[in-house]
């Protein structure tokens, strides 16, 4: 009959893109055309004549009265939430007519879902599965848990949340999907820790171990259903329940930071913090089998950590801020243990985070050149079978840029300890942390130094080399005076190995000495191209196409004064300026005296008619 889905999927579907009203529109249309198909809907203009209730043998006739109570049930309870969402606003909260109106609404759509129970009980006649008879008492507890919790009676709410969580426990052990773990985490969990806060049951308690002692273990028939999916579900010891949900190791009792131990009294940070340990064990032996050869795998293997220590942060800050609603100064010792257990787990937390970025840089936290993470296991397998292949600038620059983001992320990792409650007071802690960021930002100006060596800037290599070892050099006189405590074979995390100091130190001492080599050769380049004298360079009139790098040289500007050169020109030039030009080697022809003239007759001038010349 899948009753559990019909129900969250209609609120899924209707919430997502409206309100409770709109989801309480939508159930009046869907049961008033459920009546019309039953044939049981009042007539327009007819008088209103109360229905019988529906019997075990219609729902075995028509299943069709299933969905008839189901949105009975539903549409009293959107109509009370749609109630409870317009005066959540209110400065007195919700109180009088508007609270009876809810606690009414929400007590008609429970009572529609008992009698529902009590029908599918039946199962002789209904047909009803065990499962079917177990998710509608789970639904109907569920509703009676909400009436309850408005009424404020919170052992018999406590009771029947208890009743509704052990039931979809239950049932998400045969069935799958997420349909149940998506009402227990954002429904009844939270439903059951502040009926248990109310009833002053203690807060070291898990929710499981709460709904375990508060179920009606009396019910012998609803046990037994019980029994039947999950025959280990209510025979849990004390123990056992502790574990939570995860499986995780026995969930520890205190928590100790720099040399100062607190007690643990949330359950749930508790169980956080046992996952995180779990999810720790298993890190160290995923990174020491042979399997994570690639460092994204290897990164990838720092995720559960990173979640389950993000879990423990979340719990901590919600546990800070349920005592500060209940008005717990901030000098109550109950806040100053949480206060405490904050900062140790988000300084874990984002100690995991540093070590993650770590292990993407490569081999010695980036610090070779050529340290580029392969990413297959194919190029892996083959790198010592063929030649190494010569990168293009390029892709080295791209490269060295992805080293300075994953560098830059841990320094605001870093930035963020410090801001961290008690972290300022910790000189020890403050020194540390100072010590472990000039590691990190000589890391980074060497990634830089050497993208500025493979564009040809190496005075800027210099300066940065030169910055990069005198920040490792503080780093390393601290870390010599206090060595840390973490094993070479421990994953990595925020504390710095002597090691990789000690490597890192020494690898830039000899990248030091290297680029002034190259800046004193360039130097000598630049002399050698200064002294040749002005003579044997062209002038500027001719160099125009050339930007002048070294400044213009003002007195070689052109020659002066101008040299005869020979130019290329064309035949017809000299075949008609050969009589006018005094070619040098070339005798000029003697011109006639008058004497040797010979007289010539003068010759009548031809004139045309009118006495004009033609």
């Amino acid at each position: 009959m899948d009753i559990t889905n019909f129900v969250v999927s209609a609120r899924n579907q209707a919430l997502l893109y409206g309100d409770y009203n709109t989801y309480h529109r939508q159930l009046t249309k869907k049961l008033h055309n459920c009546r019309k198909r039953l044939n049981i809907v009042t007539k327009n203009r007819s008088k209103f004549s109360k229905k019988d209730p529906v019997t075990a043998t219609q729902l075995s006739e028509n299943h069709e009265f299933l969905h008839l109570q189901l949105l009975t049930a539903e549409r009293a309870w959107a109509h009370a939430m749609r109630f409870k969402a317009v005066h959540s606003a209110d400065t007195k909260g919700i109180t009088g007519r508007t609270r009876s109106h809810i606690i009414s609404r929400l007590d008609k759509g429970a009572r529609a879902a008992e009698h529902l129970v009590n029908i599918l009980s039946d199962s002789s006649t209904t047909g009803a599965s065990d499962t079917d008879i177990l998710e509608a008492r789970a639904y109907a507890s569920m509703l009676r848990g909400a009436t309850q919790f408005e009424k404020q009676s919170w052992e018999p709410c406590l009771r029947s949340y208890a009743t509704a969580r052990i039931i979809y426990t239950a049932l998400s052990t045969s069935m799958r999907g997420d349909t149940f773990k998506d009402l227990l985490s954002e429904t009844i969990d939270p439903s059951i820790r502040y009926a248990a806060y109310q009833s002053k049951v203690p807060r070291t308690l898990a929710i499981p171990t709460i709904a375990r002692k508060a179920f009606p273990s009396s019910d012998s028939s609803l046990v037994e259903k019980i029994n039947k999916l999950a025959p280990d579900l209510l025979k849990k010891s004390d123990s056992d329940a502790q574990k939570g949900q995860v499986g995780a190791p026995n969930a520890p009792q205190t928590i100790t930071w720099r040399s100062r131990e607190v007690k643990i009294e949330d359950a749930a940070i508790a169980l956080a913090l046992a996952s995180t340990d779990t999810a720790t064990a298993r890190l160290s032996e995923k990174l020491a089998s042979s399997d994570v050869i690639l460092p994204k795998e290897m990164a990838a293997a720092y995720d559960e950590v990173l979640i389950a220590s993000q879990d423990a942060a979340d719990a901590t800050k919600h546990a800070i801020e349920e005592l500060k609603e209940e008005g717990v100064s901030q000098n109550d010792p109950r806040i100053q243990s949480l206060q405490i257990t904050r900062t140790a787990v988000n300084y874990h937390m984002i100690s995991w985070r540093i070590g993650r970025n770590r292990v993407l840089s490569g081999e010695h936290d980036g610090a070779l050149l050529d340290s580029a993470p392969t990413t297959t296991r194919k190029s892996k397998k083959d790198a010592t079978s063929r030649k190494p292949k010569i990168e293009p600038p390029g892709k080295k620059i791209s490269r060295l840029k992805d080293k300075v983001v994953l560098y830059d992320s841990t320094l605001q990792s870093i930035d963020s300890i410090k801001e961290l409650p008690g972290i300022a007071a910790d000189e020890g802690l403050l020194k540390q942390l100072n010590a472990t960021a000039r590691y990190f930002h000589a890391l980074k100006s060497l990634s830089i130094a050497r993208s500025h060596s493979l564009t040809d800037q190496s005075l800027n290599a210099l300066v940065l080399t030169k910055n990069a070892f005198d920040e490792c050099e503080q780093s390393a006189s601290y870390f010599s005076k206090h060595g840390v405590s973490s094993s070479e074979s421990s994953p990595l995390n925020i504390e710095i190995r002597q090691s990789d100091i000690q490597f890192l130190h020494n690898l830039l001492k000899g990248e030091l000495q290297r680029c002034r080599a190259i800046v004193e050769i360039d130097n000598l380049r630049k002399k050698t191209t200064n002294t040749t004298p002005a003579t044997a360079r062209a002038p500027l009139i001719q160099r125009l196409f050339e930007y002048p790098v070294e400044g213009a040289d003002l007195e070689n500007l052109v020659d002066y004064p101008p040299k005869m050169k020979p130019i290329p020109v064309k035949p017809l030039f000299f075949d008609v300026a050969w009589n006018y030009i005094e070619y040098p080697g070339k005798t000029a022809a003697a011109a006639p005296g008058p004497e040797q003239r010979p007289a010539e007759a003068a010759q009548p001038q031809k004139r045309g008619w009118f006495g004009f010349g033609r």
